[in-house]
């Protein structure tokens, strides 16, 4: 009984202070400072933002009392200046359209997505790699071909054979058989329906590696002597430098 008597004061004073949130709100979002307005914060109703300060808050707070939300905290101010005065962002938008996507704020979202970074990654370059037959996959299997042979070297390189058309599929089986007896791995992209060029998935391999941290520079790989093909056309060397 007294253990009840002890726990009730305290229940209600913690459900009370939720129910009555200030109308001014401080945030820690990953470790960023915000003063604003519940107001400003449930702008938009459908947003996950909102429904965060909807009813009882759904966050936990901070040594100080702030609601802390864990995500980069940096971009956030991009955020709140949307949410008071409708000013899309400028500069990074990138980072800041994927934290729209988080909080979920779909007029931002779709403003964002008009943009010329956004609309050429989403609609121009996504759009053409989702022709390009096992994309993704290859890129996971160039790394894991250039880990493998990374041990004691500074540098590692894979080859990557290009093929556009049926056509190009043709020309270029002899010189894939001949580096499968010589035991060579290769990975090969395409063929693909599209206007872009070989060259330009070339640049679509080296961005996407890039992006996760690897240091890759490609250029034509040249066939060793005796080989009966034409490498230039069709096979390129990725080389990983590790240090």
């Amino acid at each position: 009984m007294s253990i009840s008597s002890e726990h009730k004061p305290l229940g209600k004073q913690v459900t009370s202070s939720l129910h009555t949130l200030s109308p001014i709100v401080e945030l820690n979002v990953g470790g960023e400072i915000y003063t604003t307005t519940l107001s400003t914060l449930k702008k938009h109703p459908g947003s996950k933002l909102a429904e965060m300060f909807t009813g009882q808050p759904k966050l936990r707070t901070d040594s100080e009392g702030r609601f802390f939300i864990d995500r980069p905290g940096n971009y956030f101010k991009y955020i709140l200046e949307y949410l008071r005065s409708n000013q899309v962002p400028t500069q990074c938008i990138q980072d800041v359209y994927k934290e729209a996507l988080f909080y979920d704020i779909e007029p931002l979202i779709k403003q964002l997505e008009d943009s010329p970074q956004i609309f050429g990654e989403l609609v121009a370059r996504k759009q053409f790699l989702a022709r390009v037959p096992n994309y993704s996959e290859n890129i996971e299997l160039m790394i894991r071909i250039a880990r493998a042979e990374a041990v004691a070297s500074r540098r590692s390189s894979v080859i990557v054979c290009v093929v556009k058309t049926e056509e190009d599929v043709a020309r270029c089986q002899d010189a894939l058989n001949s580096l499968d007896m010589d035991k060579k791995s290769v990975v090969k992209f395409g063929p693909w329906k599209a206007a872009p060029s070989i060259s330009d998935l070339l640049d679509c391999i080296q961005m996407d590696i890039e992006a996760k941290g690897y240091k890759i520079s490609f250029q034509p790989h040249v066939a060793e002597k005796g080989f009966r093909f034409k490498s230039p056309d069709f096979f390129y060397k990725f080389l990983f430098t590790w240090w």
